[in-house]
């Protein structure tokens, strides 16, 4: 570079004006904010280095790109030009020394300072108080004729709040898109298939260049309004509160400061509340407050000496893949993750990211040798945005979908319908261990008392149990080892453990945490399969012949006892003696068919009690009364439901009545 300025300088040019197109015409960034600022920050300097190699094309010289073809052009009656940046502390502390040496003022100059939205900068112009034409900064000469997009938006008034509104008067502002749709319409996006946007500014710019209105209506676009540029008042800050009475919204996070540390304090302050904002925001604008002020500073080149953006530390950082590897969730989801070369993004040092899952690599076409865009906002987990792929090297590596767990070995296995890749090995993978367990003690499974998340967390990382079935080896004198475990407690632990052993086959099916496999599932097999061995040697054909299962399910509980190792799992809970009770054939469940309603407090029976009392017996039982509710058990306290069923007709039992008919 130090060699051949010319060639760098030409080769900067280029590369600013593809970038320009891309991000203020084609709402297509390849390269990072930082990433351009960066290039356009190397050529200012080269061409103040090298005055005699300035040119009036060069891209420090202008604003954007060009306008769309696709939109009437509009030229603006007074540029709508860009603001200088700055990066740090010294930069903001120079900008204010330069303003009060220009101004010959020893005294510190207000400021107003407000949120730089990441958003796309319009210009409305209105004649006797009606919305004329709404126009895009475009190249800061002139912008593109986006009227009818504008006027779907609802935080732009069609008309002017006044007695009696100017003539004519031009309102500047910044059209964002809020951070939950951003979110909603990347969703819907990625189900119908269509374009993903990279960042909230890549939809917003995109959803304003829509050819059809309606588009834009949807999308449903903000507006904070923040200058009037032909005011004829005293301050911005005026002008604000102006734009405020004529009906514009406007951030709430203005504020008016003083000097050097207003500026600064302001920079901490809204950094620290940036990831609470609805709205995304990459930086601080600082202007002079007052209007005489601003015009004795005047401009410079492409840019007003009373105003100075402050950027925040990127979001979005460029680096490159090293390797993808894939982790295990505590619900056995195979989740990619780039390891990369080591960029600073967002504050941190960021070494991984998330690809989320074979999906998302797929449809951003990410390889390991790629380089990538990284973006990372506060605490969220660093995720690969998109690929650079004209930074693609000739040699890149596929990620290939995992056919294994790489924690547990078990089989791999996206089902069809599915974005995730699950491992198998449920019940005995170890980075589903903890999970495993809560679930199997849970109170609608094998229901062991005082086995909470705390408790499983403190025996899974002490290494007392590695699976389920180690719960039934645990000791008295193992748990006393645990912290705040009291004899009593481990005793009672113990003996919720031992009482668990005697079950009901639906309830150990159930605590098995097969995938989609609930509580009414779960009895469903046990009616069909009355010795587990049966179950465990089922086809996928055989099961689709359960009630109430499908392809899915069948596919679910077919793999489950495909792999070997919850077939291990299975055998040493058999071995530790757990044991299940059939379920009664249909000639010993008369109840088969009907439908009952529970409601209000039984003395002898909880609600689950009597669900299991009545499902033993053949019965459905529902939520909520109907015309098919055959009879209503209504305990004390009973309410809305007990007053449905008598005006439906509907039987209803007291608990006596209940607990003859369970007799019977």
């Amino acid at each position: 570079m130090k060699h051949n300025p010319a060639g760098r300088i030409k080769e900067l040019r280029l590369l600013i004006n593809r970038y320009n197109k891309q991000y203020y015409a084609q709402d297509n960034p390849s390269v990072t904010d930082s990433e351009y600022d960066r290039l356009f920050i190397e050529l200012k300097q080269l061409e103040q280095q090298y005055p005699e190699l300035q040119a009036p094309e060069s891209p420090t010289n202008r604003v954007g790109a060009k306008p769309a073809a696709a939109f009437k052009t509009i030229p603006h009656k007074i540029p709508m030009l860009s603001l200088d940046n700055a990066f740090s502390e010294d930069d903001i502390a120079t900008f204010a020394r330069k303003v009060n040496e220009r101004l010959g003022s020893a005294t510190e100059i207000n400021f107003v300072a407000e949120p730089k939205i990441d958003g796309l900068a319009v210009s409305l112009v209105y004649e006797n108080g009606v919305l004329s034409y709404a126009v895009t900064r475009g190249d800061g000469e002139a912008g593109e004729d986006i009227t009818l997009n504008c006027k779907t938006i609802q935080d732009i008034p069609l008309s002017i709040t006044a007695i009696t509104p100017p003539s004519h008067v031009e309102v500047r502002g910044e059209v964002y898109l809020l951070k939950s749709r951003f979110a909603a319409i990347n969703k819907r996006a990625e189900l119908d298939g269509s374009k993903i946007f990279i960042n909230p500014r890549n939809a917003a710019a995109g959803s304003l260049r829509q050819l059809d209105p309606k588009i834009t209506f949807e999308r449903r676009l903000s507006f904070f309004a923040y200058n009037i540029p032909d005011a004829k008042l005293t301050t911005h800050s005026e002008c604000l509160q102006q734009l405020s009475e004529w009906g514009f919204a406007i951030n709430p996070e203005i504020k008016k400061i003083v000097g050097l540390k207003g500026c600064l304090e302001y920079y901490q302050q809204l950094g620290e509340k940036r990831n609470a904002l609805p709205y995304e925001i990459d930086g601080i604008v600082y202007k002079v407050d007052n209007l005489q002020l601003q015009e004795k500073l005047g401009f410079i080149s492409r840019a007003p000496r009373w105003a100075i953006a402050y950027k925040f530390p990127a979001q979005e950082e460029m680096t490159q893949v090293l390797d993808v590897e894939f982790q295990v969730g505590r619900t056995g989801i195979l989740t990619p993750v780039a390891r990369l070369k080591p960029v600073f993004v967002g504050g941190v040092t960021v070494s991984n990211a998330t690809l989320h899952n074979m999906d998302e690599i797929a449809r951003k076409d990410v390889r390991v040798g790629d380089t990538v865009i990284v973006r990372r906002a506060g605490d969220v987990i660093p995720e690969v945005a998109s690929v650079v792929l004209t930074q693609r090297p000739a040699k890149t590596q596929a990620v290939a979908a995992p056919t294994h767990c790489p924690v547990c070995k078990a089989e791999a296995v996206r089902i069809e319908g599915e974005a995730a890749i699950r491992c198998m090995g449920e019940i005995s993978c170890p980075a589903q261990v903890k999970e495993a367990i809560a679930h199997f003690a849970s109170r609608r499974a094998m229901d062991i008392d005082g086995l909470g998340e705390k408790l499983v967390d403190q025996l899974v990382e002490t290494q007392l149990i590695k699976t389920v079935a180690d719960l039934y080896t645990l000791n008295l004198k193992q748990l006393l080892t645990l912290e705040r475990m009291g004899e009593k407690s481990a005793q009672n632990l113990l003996d919720a453990i031992v009482n668990s052993k005697h079950c009901k086959l639906e309830r150990f099916l159930f605590a098995l945490g097969i995938r989609e496999v609930g509580v009414t599932t779960a009895r469903n097999l046990a009616l069909e399969f009355h010795d587990l061995s049966d179950l465990m040697q089922a086809e996928i054909q055989r099961l689709l012949q359960v009630n109430d299962i499908g392809p899915v399910m069948a596919e679910n509980i077919y793999l489950f006892f495909q792999q070997p190792h919850n077939i291990t799992v299975i055998n040493k809970l058999i071995q530790a003696g757990v044991t299940w009770e059939k379920l009664q054939t249909a000639k010993h469940r008369p109840l088969i068919g009907k439908i009952f309603v529970l409601t209000g407090s039984l003395v002898n029976y909880s609600r689950d009690t009597a669900r299991e009392a009545l499902e033993q017996l053949g019965a459905t039982v529902s939520g909520s009364v109907s015309k098919k509710t055959d009879y209503v058990v209504a305990g004390s306290e009973a309410g809305s439901k007990l007053e449905k069923a008598q005006q439906l007709g509907i039987k209803v039992l007291d608990e006596d009545q209940f607990i003859k008919l369970l007799g019977k």
